[in-house]
């Protein structure tokens, strides 16, 4: 599959429509359309990389539809996130799940501060 393919399944895995995804990257909705209905019409590189942002993936998978491997990938994050990493592998199941609930909490609360709710 390409990138046309790989970019439908991602905004279908993640139910989000092309207008959310034009707004959260700042790529014209047009510009995505058009990613999306011709084969020929591929992003530049800071596209592509904005796109894969949004969407939580790799340029790689965008392009490929592989994911790059786990040593590689995180060679890329910096260290304190592979050091966060680490500590919520070693967490019990339920213990993640209180972790993830409260980074959630914390970044709501991050945005709200930073839109002055």
């Amino acid at each position: 599959m390409g990138f046309k393919e790989n970019l439908k399944n991602e905004l279908t895995y993640t139910g989000m429509l092309v207008k959310e995804l034009s707004a959260k990257s700042g790529i014209k909705k047009y510009t995505i359309d058009n990613y999306l209905s011709n084969h020929s019409c591929t992003p530049s590189v800071d596209a592509a990389v904005k796109i894969a942002e949004v969407l939580g993936v790799s340029v790689e998978y965008l392009v490929t539809g592989h994911e790059m491997s786990r040593e590689k990938t995180l060679a890329y994050l910096t260290p304190e996130i592979r050091s966060a990493i680490q500590i919520i592998e070693q967490l019990d199941e339920n213990d993640r799940k209180i972790a993830l609930a409260l980074l959630k909490t914390l970044k709501t609360h991050q945005d709200a501060v930073k839109h002055g709710k």
